[in-house]
This record gives C-alpha cells, structure tokens and sequence, in this order.
C-alpha cells in the first residue's frame, strides 16, 4: 500500500470537524509550550505556527498583548479553509520545506508537525538560517518520538510517512541547527500519556 502524503489525512480529519479534537487533545501541551516559550521572548514578537491546523494556536497567541503579527501555515487546504473562516491571523497553504515566509519571525511554534518531514532535523537548519531572527526562540511539541512507545504503530495505523527520532536525536538536532539554550522537556502528560516531547532553543 502507498503511503498517503498526511495533509491528506489532515484535510479528511478537517471535513470530519475531528480538528476540534486535535485542539481539545492538545491544548495542555501547548500551553505548557507556550509558558515555556514566551517568557524567552524579547517584546514585542512576531510569530508563525508551522502546521497551524484550523488556527487555534494563532489565535491563542493574537490574544497575547505582546504579539505584534500572527501567521500561521499548513499543508492541508481544508485545514487552512477552517483557519481562515475563524479568523485570528494571516494563514498560507504551504507545504515545508519548499515553502519560504516573506520574513523572519521572533518565534516558531510548531506542534505535530516535524516528524511528518522526512528529514525534519534539516528543518530544524532551516528555521535556524531562514525563518529565525537574531534572539528568537522556536519550540516544537512532538508525541510520535522513541520513547513512546505507544506511538510506533502510527505510521502503520495512519498510512503516512513518520520519522522516528528519539529525545536525544532531537536535542542534537537542535544542537547541530545552531540553537543554543536547547532542552528537551515532557510536557501535557496525563494519565496514559508519556507527554509531549517539546524541544526548544535560542537563536543568539
């Protein structure tokens, strides 16, 4: 069986409003990602979520009086639709890496997003060099990583491409971008759950 590309599978959760689950079942996590982050942030910031789905994290970010500019992308066109419809940013169907933003952000959130990349740790560069400005900080929240377990037989289940990389692999990755101050924490964790894997750092 051919592997789906997962925007596929997104903009099909989209037309089966299973986005507003997604945010639900997210939101701990990027709330602990987001106290995390904003505090390392110089004020005012500009910022981009990199698969911003129908947009709650842009919007989440709009509310913060220190936000100077929200953008928010995917790759999913029923996604960005839902994104746009709600409003609470500038949203762009684009697919990564090929895409390119018009300017350099303070700060990247990114949340279920990287390990779809077949090369995500190249990403992480990317960012660095050309999405980043100087003393900006850039935070990613992952739940598909090695140590859970749990998640392994996703790739199977869903029918889309995931890239495997444990805790370590991804703090070196952040590492050999160039970020400094780089971590690595598990975040959301509830009953069950392991946590989300955030990854963070400084660009200095």
């Amino acid at each position: 069986m051919t592997t789906r590309d997962a925007t596929e599978l997104f903009s099909e959760w989209a037309l089966r409003n299973r986005d507003e689950g997604m945010e639900s079942g997210h939101a701990n996590s990027v709330n602990d990602m987001l106290n995390i982050a904003i505090p390392m942030l110089v004020e005012p910031f500009s910022a981009i979520d990199v698969g911003c789905g129908n947009g709650w994290v842009c919007r989440k970010l709009q509310s913060n009086d220190n936000c100077s500019k929200v953008v928010g992308i995917d790759g999913s066109i029923e996604m960005i639709t839902k994104a746009k419809q709600k409003g609470g940013g500038d949203f762009h169907l684009a697919k990564l890496p090929e895409w390119t933003p018009s300017q350099k952000f303070d700060f990247i959130h990114s949340m279920e997003f990287l390990y779809y990349l077949k090369d995500p740790l190249e990403m992480l560069k990317i960012f660095f060099n050309e999405w980043l400005n100087d003393k900006g900080v850039l935070i990613a929240g992952v739940d598909h990583y090695l140590e859970n377990v749990e998640s392994h037989e996703w790739p199977k289940s869903l029918n889309v491409h995931m890239t495997t990389l444990s805790e370590e692999q991804w703090r070196q990755g952040m590492v050999d971008a160039g970020f400094t101050d780089v971590e690595t924490r598990r975040v959301g964790i509830k009953s069950g759950f392991v946590g989300t894997l955030a990854i963070y750092g400084r660009k200095d």
